[in-house]
């Protein structure tokens, strides 16, 4: 074996995701291949391949690790355990922590989460994550009611990321609760 190769690295597959996701991050959906992630991931060009037979294979890993994020974000936002606490404004709140948090990196979520939109390999794990979130929620509200706040909450986010306008948490919180109202 020739010195600095490894055959066997476990590692491996989960560094060129995570390196997908710097390029996705730094360069958008366009500028991420195989090549790019192997550079990126600095591993041989055929262990992208080796793992991901498709472009498409690494975009629903990429995606699925950031689904993670935000439905772990729920499910351990403590406001959102209490049966006593207000719910439009506990998701209101969760809501503007997300979005203040780290921009590039919700900007990198929604536009994987996007990416659905044109490839269809996608689109299962975009539903995963609503159905992720709107889970946690129906722990303290119906589940038709669960997925309209998931897609309120999303409505709102994509204005605030598209428009570059500041989050209004007592907006959201008023939207939040209308929906709750009719629950």
């Amino acid at each position: 074996m020739a010195a600095g190769v490894r055959r066997h690295d476990p590692g491996r597959r989960q560094r060129i995701i995570d390196a997908a996701i710097r390029v996705v991050r730094a360069k958008g959906i366009a500028g991420l291949s195989h090549r790019t992630a192997a550079a990126e991931a600095d591993v041989p060009l055929g262990s992208t391949t080796y793992h991901f037979k498709t472009l498409d294979d690494l975009l629903v890993a990429a995606l699925r690790q950031a689904n993670e994020g935000f439905a772990a974000l729920v499910s351990a936002f403590p406001a959102l355990a209490d049966p006593t606490a207000d719910l439009a404004t506990s998701l209101a709140r969760l809501l503007g922590e997300f979005l203040a948090a780290d921009r590039g990196r919700v900007e990198l979520e929604y536009e994987l989460y996007l990416a659905a939109l044109r490839r269809p390999a996608l689109r299962p794990v975009a539903a995963e994550w609503g159905e992720a979130v709107a889970g946690a929620l129906a722990e303290r509200t119906d589940p038709v009611t669960a997925r309209a706040l998931v897609a309120v909450m999303d409505g709102i986010s994509l204005q605030v990321l598209l428009t570059d306008a500041a989050y209004d948490e007592p907006y959201a919180r008023e939207i939040l609760g209308r929906v709750l109202a009719r629950a």
